[in-house]
């Protein structure tokens, strides 16, 4: 059912303005570029994950005919980074390696495969320095450290944040719950590997094309590492097979063939293998999770306290970012009264992690969603009863200062409770089968850009002439998540055309208004708004014109079928086409411009920027799963999700959305995972990935994807246009609890750990057959010293959302360097440990 019955174009269900050239193969990725002259690039990668650089021999790639530049770090002087605090790589390492895959030269050549000869003819001398392996090692170990910057040691960033008197709300409460969770790391697997080409265009001005998510970063990062003027760099992001957060980094190839195009004067393209794309990584950071919670014996929370210890790997990504969302939005979800919060990430010796869909939220969502399931059933409360009971009202501010607009989340619960039948269900299947709800929160565009300002985070500019053509330019990457059809239908609706009526012109540095990037699900709703202002702005232009001709007042003209009419006399009117030329005729060249910048945020505390959202999205959903009882072979029969969407844009847009986001999601919670090896001392030593291919790195296939029953929560957010919200990563994040909660009923057993594999929960069979609780992953939650935290009034005390330290002062022991703390006798607690 579609929330505005008004609306022509928006809510209907429609082919994608870019589908019909991806169906017929006219869609030129990155990899399908080809221009006079190109050359190829190859990365000399490092087989050492620390390491001094001692001296590098080109000299046989050099000699090779064919060879045309082989560059060094001594090349690119000048470091670069997506956050303005983690400008930590270079385009070519220089000094150490930090990871196997570092590119430490580049070799560009006349083909690829001469490319690919050369770079296995440089000689690399490495000096091995100590390996830090996962952040327990980080912990222990500062020295030596990975990166000269960062809190203390191989400490990146920790954080600590405390909304209201959470000691005292936990230790008031009837039960206390104290759970250790373990979500392993993972990676993106788009089916397009990261790709780019750099050219000097006829005016010698550098032009990068890339399968980029951000062309504005990558911009940034082309002009500060290249040290060139801004205006003299164009990114053109080419569509994409896929992103999920891989591609919304600036990347060193990047860099790379700009320089090398620079130099050379021809283009030069470098295509990346599938398991360099494993090496560029910017995956899920593993977490491990500590999660504190008090509640009343009617399952009312009184506060939460919860930790997290973040693996981060060789660079810092958007690492500060992603620590501070392992703790942003519980209290979005459930109402808490008191909330503290404590992240911690390191720097390790692998691949770099970042923003993979849910960027730091799916994490702590499976602690979460995990931890009420066991009140409820330690309660003997129905789960769906216990989190109905809490949720965040509509229109309300939460403990942490994040404002809440429209929620649908219990229409969302009860939706998938009534149609999976899971109050008949829940702890009454037989045994080996079982059914599990989890709920999540999602943002719907980050409040704050990646470099503060009071710039519009996005802009689309408008073209008319006197054919009747519209173009809609947007500097927005579409990812294959079906940005250019939100562009067009927008303006299609706001000015009575169809999306066929509408050219675009997106992604383009050069020639679009900026947009900051395909992230955080920002763009239906930022390019949106901006689209709804350009549009309407036109359509006063137009409206005037013909209102003049048809001798009607203004407010009477109609926008409708591709006309302009008199709404008292449709009769009355003009073709589209005659009203663009009216409106030439009156204003001269016509063309109009829309931007958007979100609202403030309510939180004025250091670390507020991360979390506030225009609007938020809420999913529940219900999965069923058969657990074999010999194999404990884990089948997803079925999965019900309900997600808040505000309005539907696209249905068959929004339903590809959610199913891939389920898909992603059960991948995730049944067997992706990132998993590192040492190889023995006469082979380096070195560590690396177990599994970087597609043949080893397991993820569902279409025998394993279940049958999805959606349904869509369509209650318009004044925020969104025309009310939209989110869909493309909001209903990833009950994936992995629901899983996990639903083998709990089938087999009577938790496994605190993702992925939820057959041979973990044959472990907690067995030790439940001994009388003991499992135990997954690290043993336990470090006890980590903490800085001091940042103490914030809750709105609920009358508080402005001002820390009374703005700025948290470093304690004796950290300015003395990060260390374990000793260990101390903790409050009793109730319910299950592990």
């Amino acid at each position: 059912m579609s929330a505005s019955k008004n609306l022509k174009v928006i809510g209907q269900a429609r082919r994608r303005v870019d589908g019909r050239a991806k169906v017929l193969g006219q869609t030129k990725f990155a990899d399908d570029l080809e221009f006079t002259r190109m050359l190829f690039c190859r990365l000399v990668r490092s087989t050492q994950p620390h390491a001094v650089i001692k001296a590098i021999d080109a000299s046989k790639a050099l000699a090779m005919e064919g060879v045309k530049l082989v560059m060094t770090g001594a090349d690119f002087p000048v470091p670069y980074g997506i956050l303005p605090v983690s400008q930590d790589e270079y385009p070519l390492v220089r000094g150490k390696v930090r990871m196997v895959g570092d590119p430490v030269a580049a070799v560009i050549a006349t083909s690829e495969e001469l490319a690919i000869e050369a770079a296995l003819a440089v000689k690399v001398e490495y000096e091995p320095l100590k390996t830090i392996s996962d952040p327990l090692e980080a912990l222990k170990t500062p020295e030596p450290r990975i990166h000269d910057y960062g809190d203390h040691g191989n400490v990146h960033k920790a954080v600590a944040l405390e909304f209201g008197e959470v000691d005292a709300a936990i230790s008031g409460a009837d039960r206390v719950f104290e759970d250790h969770f373990f979500y392993q790391g993972n990676t993106h697997l788009p089916i397009e590997q990261h790709a780019a080409v750099g050219t000097v265009d006829t005016e010698g001005k550098l032009c990068v094309y890339s399968s980029t998510q951000t062309p504005h970063y990558v911009h940034r990062a082309l002009a500060k590492a290249l040290d060139i003027a801004p205006h003299l760099v164009r990114v053109i992001a080419t569509p994409q097979g896929g992103g999920f957060g891989g591609k919304t980094d600036p990347f060193n190839h990047e860099i790379v063939v700009g320089k090398a195009a620079l130099v050379l004067g021809r283009p030069v393209k470098i295509s990346l293998t599938r398991e360099e794309v494993f090496y560029c990584h910017r995956g899920r950071h593993p977490v491990l999770m500590k999660l504190r919670t008090g509640v009343k014996k009617d399952g009312t929370i009184t506060g939460l306290d919860l930790q997290t210890l973040l693996d981060g790997g060789a660079y810092g990504s958007y690492g500060v970012a992603s620590t501070f969302y392992t703790g942003a939005l519980q209290c979005v979800t459930y109402a808490l009264p008191t909330y503290r919060f404590r992240g911690c990430r390191t720097f390790t010796n692998k691949p770099p992690c970042g923003p993979k869909r849910g960027h730091g939220t799916p994490q702590p969502r499976f602690g979460q969603e995990v931890q009420l399931d066991k009140i409820a059933v330690a309660l003997g409360m129905n789960p769906a009863d216990l989190r109905l009971k809490q949720l965040t009202p509509a229109n309300s501010i939460t403990a942490n200062w994040m404002k809440v607009g429209t929620t649908g989340l219990r229409e969302c619960i009860e939706q998938v409770v009534k149609r999976s039948g899971y109050r008949e269900k829940w702890g009454k299947l037989p045994p080996g089968r079982g059914i599990g709800l989890a709920c999540s929160t999602y943002l719907t565009g980050a409040g704050l850009p990646i470099y503060w300002n009071d710039l519009p985070h996005t802009g689309v500019q408008l073209q008319f002439d006197r054919s009747g053509a519209v173009v809609a330019f947007c500097g927005a990457a579409e990812c294959g998540q079906g940005s250019d059809d939100v562009l067009a239908a927008t303006v299609a609706e706001v000015l009575g055309l169809t999306t066929r009526d509408v050219r675009l012109v997106t992604g383009d540095t050069g020639i679009t208004p900026i947009d900051l990037g395909s992230y955080s699900s920002r763009v239906t709703l930022m390019m949106g708004n901006a689209a709804i202002q350009a549009a309407e702005r036109a359509k006063a232009l137009i409206g005037q014109a013909v209102s003049k001709k048809l001798e009607i007042p203004p407010d009477r003209v109609v926008f409708a079928g591709g006309r302009v009419f008199d709404a008292s006399d449709p009769s009355k009117g003009v073709s589209w086409q005659d009203a663009v030329i009216l409106g030439e005729s009156m204003h001269g060249t016509l063309g109009t411009t829309g931007s958007y910048k979100p609202p403030p945020a309510a939180g004025k505390f250091k670390g507020g920027g991360v979390g506030p959202s225009p609007a938020y999205s809420f999913t529940a959903a219900v999965v069923e799963v058969e657990v074999d009882k010999d194999t404990c072979f884990l089948d997803v029969k079925k999965v019900w999700i309900a997600h808040d969407i505000g309005q539907v844009m696209n249905p068959v847009l929004a339903r590809g959305q959610v199913e891939g986001s389920v898909y992603m999601g059960l991948s995730e919670a049944m067997m992706e995972e990132s998993a590192f090896r040492r190889l023995p001392a006469n082979l380096s030593g070195a560590l690396v990935h177990k599994f970087p291919s597609l043949l080893e790195y397991k993820s569902l296939t279409t025998l394993e994807m279940p049958e999805v029953d959606t349904v869509f929560i369509e209650e318009p957010d004044p925020n969104g246009p025309f009310g939209a919200k989110e869909v493309g990563q909001g209903p990833l994040l009950p994936m992995p609890p629901c899983v996990a909660n639903a083998v709990y009923d089938a087999v009577g057993v938790r496994v605190d750990e993702s992925p939820v594999t057959p041979e973990k929960i044959a472990k907690a069979l067995w030790e439940k057959e001994h009388g003991r609780e499992a135990r997954f992953g690290p043993k336990e939650f470090p006890k980590i010293e903490w800085p001091e935290a940042s103490k914030v009034k809750t709105p609920f005390e009358g508080g402005d959302g001002t820390a009374s330290n703005e700025k948290p002062r470093k304690s004796k022991l950290l300015a003395s360097g990060f260390r374990l703390a000793p260990d101390s006798p903790g409050a009793k607690v109730e319910g299950v440990k592990s």
